[in-house]
């Protein structure tokens, strides 16, 4: 070998940190003996199949205490310029525990939906789809070079199409699925064509030499960067709902099982915004002049489509319970994406994403605990309309309380402490970088929104229609319930252990 290919063959050497990637590779390594196992089970024992999932996905969360102690990266290059495509740093840790936390809560309520689906659901199936989403999604935020969070945005998406579109013989369901793979698979070409382009005009994929180089590219490569930067955002802001790319939602989360449906509108929305803080702060600050704007007009559409749509909804309507959560949804990814605007113009652009993830804590752990609620509902009324939540109260006092005490998070008034504390801290945010408009429009999109909210949770406690009928909730739904409201109170009683992030950043 000669004596100038020795370095290059040196820094091309990349080491492995097995620990710092422990937790998506366990979810990866328990669905592939989920798939295997699922040959060898016999059908009268394939519900052991979801709790080996839910043990699984346990597992990988408290993989993550070893790695709170200081930062980990690994897959790094030796030579003179470090580089690594994986980080274990703050802001991974606290996505990876998000998503694994989000995906074990749609696992519990997942053994009650395939247990109830009559042999609707491949089983062996429907658990390894659920964990291979999961090792994605908690790929995802430490990736640190484009080519990796690509793959790691399509081993979170592609089986979401699958889980969408896996009950059998129902036509609404493959409907979504399809609607929902076309879209994105959009999506992702434009965001593949952004990165051949940023590629081009820096000769790097990792995000570190990206955000270095792209702000000396030469003055006739400018406008192939520029556009660049924009086209690997979109595919972003489709994971995101953001308005225009919202248009899948509402059928999706109404075709999907409803445990899908819940891990959609928490898992799918982390991936989306890791991604996009990843992209804009870490990748392209040099671009906040284009990106900044761009998503600060997006942030007010976004919040504004969503909460009139999902004000518009009629009780009557079938599936409008699922349909105003969809909505809402929507709305909330509005607010998410006030403070990543916020960063392009502030120079703490750090801290700004921290009050993201503050708010996008909060929001996973009542948001999963409404669509909880939704499918206790939807076992003895299928069609989930807002009108059979009437009289709740009579049928399951404690069921009406934690859908109140859920909605009234999202809604930001007290009890709900923390889904307060995270609207004043996204407000803070933009009013602190300038864009008091950009403020002016949430505050009016949130009482909006307390139309709606506060509509529901009175009709939780009206009389019922009917004598009230109490119906059992099996174990694990019960569990679902049991640790979110245990988590909902717990954040609103000490909003400091989420809100932290937003008052010192995450990176």
């Amino acid at each position: 070998m000669s004596a100038l290919a020795q370095p290059l063959a040196a820094n091309l050497v990349q080491s492995v940190d097995w620990l710092a990637i422990a937790p998506p590779t366990l979810t990866a390594v328990v669905s592939l003996v989920v798939l295997v196992a699922d040959l060898f089970v016999p059908e009268a024992r394939k519900p052991l199949l979801g709790w080996v999932s839910v043990a699984g996905l346990a597992a990988a969360a408290l993989l993550l205490l070893p790695l709170l102690d200081h930062d980990r990266s690994t897959f790094c290059l030796t030579g003179t310029t470090r580089a690594c495509s994986y980080t274990a740093d703050r802001f991974t840790l606290v996505v990876q525990f998000l998503v694994l936390g989000g995906a074990l809560l749609t696992a519990l309520l997942s053994v009650t939906t395939l247990k109830d689906g009559n042999r609707r659901y491949p089983q062996g199936e429907f658990w390894f789809l659920l964990l291979s989403s999961a090792a994605g999604a908690a790929l995802l935020p430490a990736s640190r070079d484009l080519a990796t969070l690509i793959v790691a945005l399509e081993v979170a998406s592609l089986p979401a199409f699958a889980l969408v579109g896996i009950r059998h013989g129902d036509k609404r369901s493959s409907e979504a699925a399809l609607k929902f793979f076309l879209s994105s698979v959009t999506a992702t070409a434009v965001s593949l064509m952004g990165v051949s382009f940023v590629y081009a005009t820096t000769g790097s994929l990792y995000l570190t030499q990206v955000a270095d180089r792209i702000q000396h590219v030469d003055g006739q490569l400018h406008t192939l960067a520029q556009t660049g930067v924009v086209l690997t955002l979109v595919g972003f802001a489709f994971k995101t709902a953001a308005v225009p790319f919202h248009f899948w939602v509402p059928d999706t989360y109404v075709g999907a099982p409803l445990p899908i449906a819940a891990y959609l509108s928490v898992v799918g929305k982390a991936v989306g915004f890791s991604g996009l803080i990843l992209v804009t702060v870490v990748a392209f600050p040099s671009y906040a002049d284009v990106w900044g704007p761009a998503l600060a007009a997006l942030a007010a559409l976004t919040m504004s489509v969503g909460n009139v749509a999902a004000l518009r909804q009629q009780a009557t309507r079938a599936y409008s319970a699922v349909r105003l959560l969809a909505w809402s949804s929507v709305g909330q990814a509005g607010y998410l994406l006030v403070p990543i605007a916020a960063a392009g113009y502030t120079e703490d652009a750090q801290k700004a994403v921290g009050s993201t993830v503050a708010y996008a804590l909060m929001y996973a752990a009542v948001n999963l605990g409404a669509f909880a609620v939704a499918a206790a509902v939807a076992r003895t009324a299928r069609l989930n309309r807002i009108s059979d939540y009437r009289g709740l109260y009579a049928r399951n006092p404690l069921t009406a309380l934690l859908l109140t005490f859920f909605l009234l998070c999202l809604a930001g008034l007290p009890p709900g402490i923390i889904g307060l504390f995270a609207k004043v801290t996204v407000f803070s945010t933009a009013v602190d970088a300038g864009l008091g408009w950009l403020a002016v429009v949430m505050a009016v999109n949130v009482v909006i929104a307390l139309y709606y909210y506060l509509q529901w949770t009175a009709l939780l406690f009206r009389a019922p229609e009917g004598e009230p009928a109490r119906h059992p909730l099996p174990a694990p739904l019960t569990a679902a319930l049991a640790l979110t409201g245990t988590l909902g109170v717990v954040l609103s009683g000490a909003p400091q252990l989420v809100l932290r992030f937003a008052a010192t950043g995450l990176f």
